[in-house]
């Protein structure tokens, strides 16, 4: 399971990308919500991390 948290930052940015390009906005009005989901993709695999050892 923790090997595919990659996979979160992925399909999110997939998807706010494809969002930006039907709804007609460049990648630059667009770039604070790739920091965004990268900033809480980052959280969601720092938390993941520090439970594993955690909980073992």
């Amino acid at each position: 399971m923790i090997r595919f948290l990659f996979l979160i930052p992925l399909l999110l940015c997939l998807g706010w990308f494809v969002y930006l390009k039907q709804n007609g906005y460049t990648l630059e009005q667009g770039k604070k919500g790739f920091i965004y989901i990268l900033v809480i993709s980052t959280a969601i695999a720092a938390f993941y991390g520090i439970l594993i050892p955690l909980t073992h």
